[in-house]
């Protein structure tokens, strides 16, 4: 800013300066600015250089170090190799002529004893391919609907819910009970909110059913996170699924099981229009009612 000023104070106003980029350069002192920094890229979960790779429908994560050991193509980033060409060689014409028996020697001696019948050592004829599988073709799930809150991750990133939470994580979470049901009862259809528990002594999953919701509380040494990639893997073969949540890896994983994903963000944007409509509701039916 100091610098626009004097460049424009300096000509009485009457002169103009562009700038364009230059490019990068090495920094001055690297080492320090580094040091300084102290930037880890396997702890940055907004940048992260690991990826996900998919098996038996779900995935999982891989580090970035480790990745060709799990690759099955050729990277897009290595460089494209010439085609070798073979040289032509000038073979010479010959007339001679062999029978079966002096071929077969000949054969034997270059590539080995043949231990299969003689008769067919030089049949060039090639097997028939192998016949390729068949496209069976998915129908789409056409089942009920469920839609799975991942409690404490929403808790967080709502800012009405994380300032309650500051102050009492207990009314935090009946606050948004008493959300998802009000919600569920709008939409229909199935909903489950789970709570991580994995703190708590137990090897007993705790549900309870609160206004027509399932409230699920893992057990121990169980998070949310896995409680819901394995139901979203199971509910996933015969109905259709949905996910709230705003953890990228859990949004991956559930994605290649076959559920649809939605960010906190955007599930807090449908709340709020369902609560809307039915204040809407409420208010038409009340003045109907004064009107009669």
């Amino acid at each position: 800013m100091s610098v626009l000023f004097l460049i424009s104070g300096y000509p009485c106003g009457r002169g103009r300066v562009s700038f364009s980029f230059g490019g990068y350069y090495p920094c001055a002192d690297a080492e320090r600015v580094i040091a300084e920094l102290g930037y880890d890229p396997e702890t940055d979960l907004d940048n992260t250089a690991d990826s996900v790779f998919c098996s038996h429908g779900a995935g999982f994560a891989v580090k970035w170090n480790e990745v060709p050991e799990y690759m099955h193509v050729p990277s897009v980033l290595e460089p494209e190799r010439p085609a070798e060409v073979e040289p032509q060689v000038r073979r010479p014409v010959t007339t001679a002529s062999y029978d079966d028996k002096e071929l077969m020697a000949i054969f034997e001696r270059t590539y080995g004893k043949i231990n299969r019948d003689p008769r067919n050592a030089l049949n060039t004829v090639r097997s028939k391919p192998a016949k390729e599988k068949e496209f069976v073709y998915k129908p789409t799930v056409t089942g009920e609907e469920y839609l799975l809150v991942d409690g404490y991750n929403i808790i967080f990133a709502w800012e009405e819910l994380n300032r309650l939470a500051q102050d009492d994580l207990d009314i935090a979470r009946t606050t948004l009970i008493n959300a998802m049901c009000n919600y569920r009862g709008f939409i229909g259809g199935n909903l489950i909110l789970v709570f991580d528990a994995y703190r708590v002594k137990g090897s007993v999953r705790e549900v309870e059913e609160v206004g027509g919701i399932s409230v699920i509380y893992t057990k121990e040494a169980e998070t949310a996170d896995m409680y819901i990639e394995k139901a979203t893997h199971e509910l996933g073969k015969k109905h259709r699924v949905r996910v709230a949540t705003s953890d990228r890896l859990e949004q991956i994983i559930i994605l290649g099981n076959g559920a649809y994903r939605m960010s906190a963000s955007e599930f807090k944007d449908e709340v709020m229009k369902a609560e809307r409509e039915i204040r809407d509701r409420i208010f038409d039916n009340n003045s109907a009612n004064r009107l009669k």
